[in-house]
């Protein structure tokens, strides 16, 4: 259990779902720990469950100058990093005729730039070696209907965790992405939907699972954790499909 020992690392929307359970087995692996958020109710809930160890930081995703802000923070608390895990984003899904330029650049600026600003303001903090996991999504390789703009800016990332593989490694910094199918997080409980709605959502996805259900936040983190390890040193580049099945239908 202490396969990130002392390793300083950030976790971005880590006040709930996949990003506070990688946030616990961090801790749990020895590591030092921030996270972000913004809601103030999960960050006193995150705040609690975590206890005093962790650094919490608020910060919107979305904004380049929080992005900064956050840099800035983490290294005044820890001087340097040694693993990132991009892990806060939003999905929003409509069909085609109902998006406006307002919904697909709040997409765009959580979910694709935000994180490119981010990393390029802990650029400077980044040890050799380090560790960046992006967290993506298998909407990117399937054809959900209405899931246009979440798709593309998670495939965004994925080419991001490839191009920037190329650019970092010779500064010893890797790069790679997990790609959840379907995980029973607060995320579809954003979505906007009814709670019928969010039933037949859900249901629909479901069948299209080969695993017969949906993924814990547990396994995703775990599949972060050995990306962010030094086990994972011969990795780069890569990105690790986590869907229960769902993209080989």
């Amino acid at each position: 259990m202490n396969r990130l020992q002392a390793k300083r690392t950030l976790i971005t929307g880590g006040t709930s779902g996949i990003g506070l359970e990688t946030a616990r087995q961090f801790l749990e692996e020895g590591a030092r720990v921030a996270v972000t958020g913004t809601n103030p109710e999960t960050i006193e809930s995150a705040r609690q469950q975590l206890g005093k160890e962790a650094l919490i930081i608020r910060a919107d995703s979305g904004s380049v100058a929080d992005q900064r802000a956050l840099a800035q923070a983490v290294g005044d608390a820890f001087g340097a990093l040694d693993a990132v895990f991009i892990n806060a984003g939003v999905a929003q899904l409509a069909p085609l005729a109902q998006w406006d330029e307002a919904a697909f650049d709040r997409t765009m600026a959580i979910n694709l730039k935000g994180p490119f600003f981010l990393l390029q303001a802990l650029l400077p903090l980044l040890a050799n070696p380090a560790s960046i996991v992006l967290n993506t999504s298998i909407n990117a390789h399937i054809g959900m209907p209405n899931s246009t703009v979440y798709a593309a800016s998670k495939a965004g990332l994925i080419s991001m965790a490839r191009t920037l593989s190329g650019e970092l490694i010779g500064r010893g910094i890797r790069v790679n992405a997990v790609s959840p199918g379907p995980v029973s997080t607060p995320l579809y409980g954003k979505l906007g939907m009814s709670a019928e709605e969010l039933q037949k959502t859900a249901a629909s996805i479901l069948a299209s699972v080969p695993a017969g259900r949906f993924g814990l936040p547990s396994e995703i983190a775990k599949a972060v954790v050995f990306l962010a390890s030094d086990e994972s040193a011969f990795t780069v580049g890569s990105e690790l499909i986590i869907d229960g099945g769902m993209s080989t239908l």
